[in-house]
C-alpha cells in the first residue's frame, strides 16, 4: 500500500526511516518514467531492466545508467 508521502516505498511501512524511503521513492519514480531519446529526440524511452533502456517511437535499444539515463 502506497502513501501519499513517500509513495511507492510505503511497501516497507514504518521500517528503515522517513528520510531513506523518501529518497528511494524519489529514485523509483524517475526510474519508472519516461526519458528523452538520444536518437529520435522523443520522450518514449522506458527502462527495460538493470541500466539498459528501450525507446518505444524508434525501437533503438541502448544502455545508461542503472537508475536513470545520464
Amino acid at each position: 500500500m502506497a502513501t501519499k508521502k513517500v509513495g511507492s516505498a510505503g511497501r516497507f511501512g514504518s521500517r528503515y526511516g522517513k528520510t531513506i524511503r523518501v529518497k528511494i521513492a524519489e529514485i523509483e519514480k524517475r526510474q519508472r518514467g519516461t526519458h528523452v531519446c538520444p536518437y529520435c529526440s522523443k520522450q518514449q524511452v522506458r527502462r527495460v531492466s538493470l541500466g539498459i533502456y528501450e525507446c518505444r517511437k524508434c525501437r533503438a535499444k541502448f544502455t545508461g545508467r542503472a537508475y536513470t539515463l545520464a
